[in-house]
């Protein structure tokens, strides 16, 4: 673990370290009739910064992706001006863009400020209902996959050392964050990805070798161990929020597209791309499971450990390997989710209970009914808003929902009855 911690201070004090730049972005401003934004690129707009005195620091114009960088001097107070006589003789700055947009010192979280422009107005266009259940469909589907695939390794380190990890979460911010400096540090997300995943599976096996593996040798009973991770995911929340800032921020990489129509849906290739890679990693391990030793191992550690130890099986080895993958997995989703939405230090936080409740849901400690409880919640999360459920509380349907389904069903949709007493 202190390794990763290196890792993740040489990416701060390195990216704190480059040059200081402005990026202005300059998107035509268009919404559907779900509130989702499409907003597309405007090129060839002329963008000055002027600094604190008024003297001009640099001029760009907008590039094909609506993008003009500009390097200053040093972090400091400026003025981004957009030259309005460069738009298309067709677009206008919309009334909530101002066309001077001063910035403080104190904005500058990383290296690169971003500033937007915006032309045009909200729109809301209609669409028919089936539409809507069709796109709130198709994101509860990329929501659901991105749960499922974190909530693997959550539900078979319960279903093999009975531990309920509530640092699992923080993996996912982990992962995230890790793409993120190596991608502010000019890394392709494509290659910071990986690397992201790569420290998410090295701090799972941090985790199980240098403490939980060393627990349960000295016996220390699961209340004890799970306070422990309740200690650790508020560490965790605390360090992230210290070296990463209480902003949202974007990869450097797939931030600007413009949705493709498929049918009645609307969909960037980014999230597009991210579904199949989900729907191909859950497939995977799904198959792993079921058709390889490794995954029969598993399986039988998960069913009883003991069992399986005295049938030859290694079962501190198969915990050590689950600890990994699950790290790796909890990248993995963390990762996805900085692409579908921002990287934010708390973002482990907010997907933690609905993880929780996937697996849950799907049965605890089964590694199939985590694939299939997360991907109920996360559409069941994103269709209550059709239901009229505002917003800021679409979480609640899905664990109420959660609550009578146990109500009927306790050991969950794949789970199996056990004898009490």
């Amino acid at each position: 673990m202190a390794a990763l911690g290196v890792i993740v201070g040489t990416g701060w004090s390195t990216a704190s370290a480059q040059d200081v730049s402005i990026q202005a972005q300059v998107k035509d401003q268009q919404r559907d009739a779900n509130g989702r934004v499409d907003n597309q690129p405007v090129p060839g707009v002329t963008i000055t910064v002027l600094d604190a005195s008024g003297a001009e620091v640099g001029t760009a114009v907008t590039d094909d992706k609506g993008i003009a960088l500009i390097p200053v001097p040093s972090r400091g107070t400026y003025t981004v001006r957009i030259d309005e006589s460069t738009l298309p003789d067709d677009k206008a700055l919309s009334s909530e863009t101002p066309a001077e947009q001063v910035i403080s010192e104190d904005t500058f979280v990383t290296s690169k400020r971003i500033v937007n422009f915006f032309t045009g107005e909200n729109q809301r266009e209609s669409t028919s209902g089936f539409e809507r259940v069709a796109q709130r469909l198709t994101d509860g589907i990329r929501l659901g996959l991105i749960i499922a695939m974190c909530s693997v390794g959550l539900s078979l380190i319960f279903g093999t050392t009975g531990l309920t990890n509530f640092a699992h979460g923080e993996l996912v911010t982990f992962g995230a964050m890790v793409a993120y400096f190596f991608n502010d540090l000019g890394l392709h997300i494509l290659i910071a990805g990986p690397l992201a995943i790569v420290a998410g599976g090295l701090f799972g096996y941090s985790a199980d070798r240098f403490a939980f593996a060393r627990f349960r040798k000295r016996g220390i009973g699961l209340i004890s161990q799970m306070v422990i991770t309740l200690g650790m995911s508020i560490a965790l929340k605390n360090f992230f929020l210290w070296r990463f800032g209480g902003r949202d921020k974007p990869y450097l990489n797939y931030t600007n597209q413009v949705g493709t129509e498929i049918g009645p849906i609307t969909i960037t290739p980014r999230d597009l791309i991210v579904t199949i890679l989900a729907i191909v990693v859950l497939l995977s391990v799904a198959l792993t499971l079921q058709y390889t030793r490794l995954g029969k191992a598993t399986r039988a550690v998960s069913d009883n450990a003991d069992l399986a130890s005295s049938t030859g099986i290694d079962s501190a080895k198969v915990i050590r390997i689950i600890w990994v993958a699950g790290g790796a997995l909890a990248a993995m989703g963390g990762v996805f989710r900085g692409l579908d939405e921002q990287v934010s230090w708390d973002m482990g936080t907010s997907l933690l209970f609905l993880m929780f409740a996937g697996i849950t849901l799907g049965g605890l400690g089964s590694a199939y009914g985590a694939l299939v409880g997360g991907f109920v919640v996360g559409v069941l999360v994103e269709i209550s808003t059709l239901l009229g459920v505002p917003t800021e509380l679409k979480t609640a349907p899905a664990l109420l929902i959660l609550i009578l389904i146990l109500l009927v069903r306790p050991q969950g949709i794949l789970g199996r009855a056990q004898r009490v007493g």
